[in-house]
């Protein structure tokens, strides 16, 4: 793929990050030259960990590692050192990348997890410009990696505990790309992307990432989430594509002063997955751009899964249909063997070619989650008469009030609904009459009042009486994991820590 597109468009522009950009010739040249590195290290097979913020020398080493013939695997490097090294236990890494900011980090986790080699890219360490100006290195590597050699295990966001390794092979990962293109199509060498999603999670590798490679396009890092960088980014490099993700990156751009004082005609669409768009927010984005979100549906597991077509028939709050080569079907809660009709909630199952192999050193865990040639992803969900597949909720983050099944999401939508509310979660917590009872906590809108007495009397006359929550924490902002996901853990630990409940 890269070397497609060095060759195809040696001088068109690859990655763009600030003040610095580097072209297709560049990046090949320099993913050869950390590639020839990373060989003198004589390092035994096995995964090479990346622990760099989004940056072009993190895009160079994602392809260098893998024409090493080694698996990458990038870590969030804004976690603890305790925390990495939890993530690391008995993943059997053999090096790490990282950068200036983050060596002391790597350092110290190589020493407690037993790494010898730690490579230090960009400034302080090993610069791509010794590399970029070579010619000598504008030859495809010698050896290529095989397609069903693994490639890449990236880690779950961690929201329901530890973060485990998914593993990728070359094969897997080029058909989720092949996927994405084939219903969010952009001509070869034309596309502007860009990017403020991390790139070690699958979306922001995968797609923000591999993708503008795979078209031989531009891609466009912001370093870190602003939104009024982001918008001006937009209109500066006559973005195309914006890989925007999680509907709250869209709130915050429509929030910014400038949103509406700049030229984004260049946009074709925007992506978003990861967390579920309101509907106002489809229509706002629609309406002020011109431009529509596109909602899907994958995972670190696999991805994608479903996507709302570019140029076909799309359902709003629907993560769209099957993509190409992919089966998905809806099962029974209890043995996950029965299909369920058109219409019916339950386990969302998927089969196809871009799923993962298996955990990283986790045969159990594999196990349960691949069964009979399907990934068993625990999401619900239910199939209108359309073949379109809505998501109702996560499995483990169903609650049962009394016997009957509530689904947040379900009780959060209803919440982004109130002319007050910013943003919304609900969790359940343990009651000894019901078993569960829903708790919400709610941030507002700049400016706008509500109190708890309006907030039940909204619910009381929006939701049944067993989807209702019992009591309401208003906050500023929501909990959020790296990857910009709500923390239901943290907020779950937050309902369990009141005592007081009422019921309404």
């Amino acid at each position: 793929m890269l070397w497609h597109a060095v060759e195809a468009k040696p001088d068109s522009v690859g990655v763009i990050y600030q003040d610095r950009s580097i072209t297709y010739r560049e990046f090949g040249r320099a993913s050869n030259g950390l590639t020839a590195l990373l060989e003198s290290l004589g390092l035994e097979p096995g995964p090479i960990v990346i622990m760099t913020p989004n940056s072009i020398e993190m895009d160079v080493a994602l392809m260098a590692v893998m024409s090493v013939g080694a698996q990458v695997a990038p870590v969030n490097p804004f976690l603890t050192v305790a925390e990495i090294c939890k993530v690391l236990d008995g993943f059997g890494a053999k090096a790490i990348v990282c950068d200036q900011s983050t060596l002391d980090k790597a350092n110290a986790v190589a020493a407690k997890i037993g790494v010898t080699d730690v490579v230090t890219v960009g400034e302080g360490g090993e610069s791509l410009s010794q590399w970029t100006t070579d010619s000598h290195l504008d030859v495809r590597p010698a050896k290529m990696p095989r397609a069903d050699d693994l490639a890449l295990s990236i880690f779950t966001g961690g929201t329901t505990g530890v973060p485990k390794g998914v593993d990728h092979t070359h094969r897997g990962l080029m058909w989720g790309l092949i996927q994405h293109v084939s219903v969010w199509p952009i001509a070869f060498g034309e596309g502007v992307f860009l990017n403020v999603a991390p790139m070690f999670h699958i979306w922001g590798l995968t797609y923000a990432t591999w993708v503008p490679i795979f078209t031989a396009g531009t891609l466009v890092m912001i370093p870190k989430y602003d939104p009024d960088e982001v918008v001006r980014g937009l209109a500066e490099h006559r973005v195309s594509i914006f890989a925007g993700g999680p509907a709250p990156i869209y709130m915050g751009l429509l929030r910014s002063p400038l949103f509406d004082t700049v030229d984004l005609s260049a946009l074709k669409y925007c992506p978003s997955g990861g967390a579920p768009c309101p509907e106002d927010l489809h229509r706002e984005w629609l309406e002020r751009t011109g431009c529509p979100l596109l909602e899907g549906w994958g995972m670190s597991e696999g991805a994608p899964f479903c996507l709302n077509l570019y140029d076909g028939e799309r359902k709003l709050l629907s993560v769209g249909n099957p993509v190409p080569e992919t089966e998905v079907e809806v099962v029974d809660l209890e043995t996950g063997t029965r299909v369920l009709p058109m219409g019916e909630r339950g386990e969302v199952r998927v089969r196809g070619p871009q799923m993962m192999i298996g955990y990283h050193n986790k045969p159990e865990e594999t196990a349960f989650a691949l069964r009979g040639g399907y990934m068993y992803t625990g999401d619900i969900g239910y199939v209108d008469q359309d073949g379109f597949l809505f998501l109702v909720d996560r499995k483990k983050e169903m609650i049962i009030v009394g016997g009957y099944n509530v689904y947040p999401r379900e009780i959060d939508e209803v919440l982004f609904n109130h002319p007050a509310i910013r943003e919304a979660a609900t969790v359940g917590t343990r009651d000894d009459r019901l078993g569960e009872v829903v708790i919400a906590f709610v941030a507002l809108k700049t400016g706008a009042e509500l109190d708890k007495e309006g907030f039940f009397a909204y619910c009381k006359e929006n939701l049944v009486k067993y989807k209702r929550p019992v009591e309401v924490t208003f906050i500023d902002a929501l909990p959020r994991t790296g990857t910009n996901k709500i923390d239901r853990i943290t907020l779950r630990a937050m309902a369990a820590a009141r005592g007081d409940r009422r019921l309404l």
